[in-house]
């Protein structure tokens, strides 16, 4: 094999791996996205994340994900703030997912309709397959090890310039702020809580927790499947 033969071999390697990589990363905002639409249909209040972008929607009478697409761009100044120098310019590429993320949030509420499960226990098992679907959606997608969505890409540059701070607890902090900012909005607007509810606080507090959990459970997954293939390959 020439030399030429194997800048093409290994080109085509790394390419194969990107698209992976960015297959995973899309499909980690999917179902983040999922759980976002179940955690909303759940009515017991919108998760911390989502929760700004709904109110806004309501006040500006605008689709949510586009209100979901202008706060992630806004994540992404505040990441600028924070490092300035130290900032990657490569994470600019937080805009196109910015926008991805947007649509994904208004196609996951289209496919899952008006789907609820009648009871306030069924509203509560919703709202906990929304947080398992939100933290594993964050989780799968920050292994493909490509650039954090901005709202992680926030946490991380606060972890970073806070000495021995961890990333979950960052990530809970983080949520609980955003839900105390989608109230006041909501409390100068409507006078009254809009999407704020014992969910809330709920998610603010479970999402990133589950996070560990959720780290787990996908690298036992992806070491399962890798066994499988490997063994289907040796057949």
């Amino acid at each position: 094999m020439t030399n030429i033969d194997i800048k093409k071999f290994v080109s085509m390697v790394r390419e194969k791996r990107l698209i992976e990589r960015i297959l995973i990363y899309n499909a980690g905002l999917f179902i983040w996205a999922l759980g976002v639409a179940f955690a909303i249909n759940a009515e017991l209040g919108i998760s911390p994340i989502q929760l700004v972008p709904f109110v806004a929607s309501e006040i500006l009478g605008i689709d949510m994900g586009i209100c979901v697409t202008i706060l992630f761009l806004t994540f992404i100044l505040l990441q600028i703030i924070i490092m300035r120098k130290e900032f990657k310019w490569i994470n600019l590429t937080q805009i196109i997912f910015s926008f991805v993320f947007g649509y994904f949030v208004s196609a996951a509420r289209l496919i899952v309709g008006d789907f609820r499960i009648p009871t306030y226990a069924g509203q509560l098992l919703m709202l906990g397959i929304g947080i398992v679907l939100i933290s594993s959606g964050v989780v799968f997608y920050m292994q493909a090890k490509l650039v954090n969505l901005s709202s992680e890409g926030l946490v991380e540059a606060i972890v970073y310039k806070i000495e021995g701070s961890a990333f979950h607890r960052i990530k809970v902090l983080f949520d609980s702020a955003l839900v105390v900012i989608g109230i006041v909005i909501s409390l100068a607007f409507f006078g009254e809580l809009h999407g704020v509810r014992e969910g809330t606080l709920i998610s603010a507090i479970l999402i990133g927790k589950f996070m560990p959990f959720a780290r787990k459970g996908i690298e036992w997954l992806y070491r399962f499947a890798k066994g499988a293939l490997a063994n289907k390959g040796d057949m």
